[in-house]
Formats: structure tokens, C-alpha cells, sequence
């Protein structure tokens, strides 16, 4: 009977999720911006963007059945995709004491889970660039993200774009990337010639942590692209989540790091934070180029 219930409930969702899509696109059709501004995904327009609650989850979805991020309404700053909580495994390489000296930028806003935790719950600066202005407004008046201030930068731009700029250059200390289409099939920017982009944001302390995911992509090709970019011996890939996701954790410069470290780095990390952190060493291996 559960199975069923929760069946139910799941067909129920997608319905209710094409509805709000409708209903929110006309809230939005009265909003302007110019589509020749890197307001473009592919060949088409952006898609609408929608969310609907259920229960005490509230879900963002891109005008499709697609779960593009989600928050627990009653913890509106926690992560608790567990997807979301391993690209917080760039905690596991960093100095815990300078945590709030250390700026975070997201590429790929989703509903600001990392965004938030980065910001209201670590306390660093942070600046996350979001190619879709719907999602920004979207993220700011249900999913609880602030409005920009001194600490908090939201850029409406195309991330290969913004990640050029030189005021940029070797100024980033954690950068999460996390950037798909409404289908989700694959990530929209997965060359060696982005990720060296990347890099050189990324403080000499810095390090990169990437969302690998849909049924067009694979964790263990782009790995070895962000290993190439960032050499042997830096990059650190985390084991499928139940849902598909792969974490791969790219360093700017390499640090030794064994077993024994990593676990009691984790249990700091999880003694400060809502971060399941002990678990993480036990699905974290050196990825080594082939």
C-alpha cells in the first residue's frame, strides 16, 4: 500500500509540476530581458521555470518533469540532496579556521542550495553566475536566497563567458559547477578548454568541485578531462550517489592526503556542520590519468 501511496504521489507531482509550469509562465511573460544577451540555452529559448511543494520539499524544475534542485522548507539553508552535500567535499582539502575568509562561487544557480550554505551558513563571500533570469527571481522569492549584498554577488550571465573576465583571475577559492539544460541529460560545459578556464579563477589554495551527471555523460571521461587540465594527482572523484550523481573534486595544487587524514578532517567537518562528512572518505578515491 505504500509503494502504491507513494506511486500515486509521484505521478500526482509531474501534474502538478506541468501546471505550475503554465501558471508561472504567465507571471513571467510580462518580464523583459534581451535574448541577443547570452540569454540563449543551445538553439532554443530558456525554458520557463517553475516550482511546486510537496509536503514540507518545495522542488525547482525547468519546464519539464526534471528536478533541476529543491529545498527542505522547514531548513531552508541546509543541502540535503545528497549530491549537493558532496560538492561540499572541497571542505575535506581546506584550512576549517579561514573558512570565512574564502570566497565561493557557484557556476549554475539551481534553487541556490549551495549558494545559501556558502553564504549564510559558512559565512563567505559568495558570487554564483545564472544564465536564466526566471531562476534568480525564482530562487529569491521562494527558495529563500537573499537579495545581493557586500557577501552575496548574483551575476545573470552565461558562465563560459563570466569565467573570462580578468577581474576573476586567481580569485576564487571554491568554485562549484553544476550547470544543465532543462533535460538534464548531460552537462552543458564539459571540455578541457572550460575546465582550464576554470582553473584559472582558483586561487594557488583553490579547488573545483563538479556535478557529473545524465544518461549522455560520462563521470569517468570527465574526470580524466579535468585531470589532464589539472594534472596527475589533484583530482579526487566521489562514487555514483543512488541517483546518479558523480562529485569529481579538482585541486589547484596537490596535497598528500591518506585515509586516516581524510576521516579525521570529515569528523570536524560534521562536528560544525549538517554535513554527513564521515562518509564521504569511505566513497572518495584519487582519480590517476589513463
Amino acid at each position: 500500500m505504500d509503494i502504491f501511496l507513494g506511486l500515486i504521489g509521484c505521478i500526482a507531482a509531474v501534474f502538478i509540476g506541468a501546471y505550475l509550469a503554465k501558471k508561472q509562465a504567465r507571471t513571467f511573460s510580462g518580464q523583459s530581458y534581451d535574448p541577443t544577451k547570452n540569454q540563449k540555452l543551445g538553439n532554443g529559448e530558456l525554458p520557463t521555470v517553475n516550482h511546486f511543494d510537496y509536503g514540507d520539499m518545495r522542488f525547482l524544475h525547468l519546464g519539464s518533469p526534471a528536478v533541476q534542485g529543491s529545498m527542505k522548507i522547514s531548513k531552508s539553508n541546509d543541502i540535503h540532496l545528497e549530491y549537493q552535500q558532496r560538492m561540499m567535499g572541497w571542505l575535506l582539502f581546506a584550512d576549517l579556521e579561514k573558512i570565512k575568509h574564502l570566497h565561493a562561487m557557484q557556476l549554475g544557480l539551481g534553487a541556490a542550495s549551495l549558494t545559501k550554505f556558502c553564504n549564510l551558513i559558512l559565512g563567505m563571500q559568495t558570487t554564483a553566475v545564472e544564465l536564466n533570469p526566471q531562476v534568480i527571481e525564482t530562487c529569491r522569492l521562494w527558495f529563500n536566497l537573499p537579495e545581493n549584498n557586500h557577501r552575496l554577488q548574483i551575476i545573470l550571465g552565461d558562465a563560459a563567458e563570466v569565467i573570462k573576465l580578468p577581474k576573476w583571475q586567481a580569485k576564487v577559492d571554491v568554485m562549484q559547477v553544476d550547470l544543465y539544460d532543462q533535460d538534464a541529460e548531460c552537462p552543458v560545459l564539459d571540455t578541457e578548454s572550460f575546465y582550464s578556464d576554470c582553473k584559472q579563477l582558483l586561487t594557488e589554495n583553490g579547488c573545483m568541485t563538479v556535478n557529473i551527471f545524465g544518461r549522455h555523460s560520462s563521470a569517468e571521461e570527465s574526470a580524466q578531462k579535468i585531470a589532464r587540465v589539472f594534472s596527475d594527482g589533484t583530482v579526487w572523484i566521489f562514487k555514483p550517489t543512488k541517483a546518479g550523481n558523480s562529485i569529481v573534486i579538482a585541486l589547484r595544487n596537490s596535497q598528500k592526503m591518506d585515509k586516516s587524514e581524510l576521516s579525521s578532517r570529515a569528523q570536524a567537518i560534521e562536528s560544525r556542520w549538517p554535513l554527513p562528512a564521515r562518509q564521504w572518505p569511505k566513497v572518495l578515491t584519487p582519480v590517476s590519468l589513463s
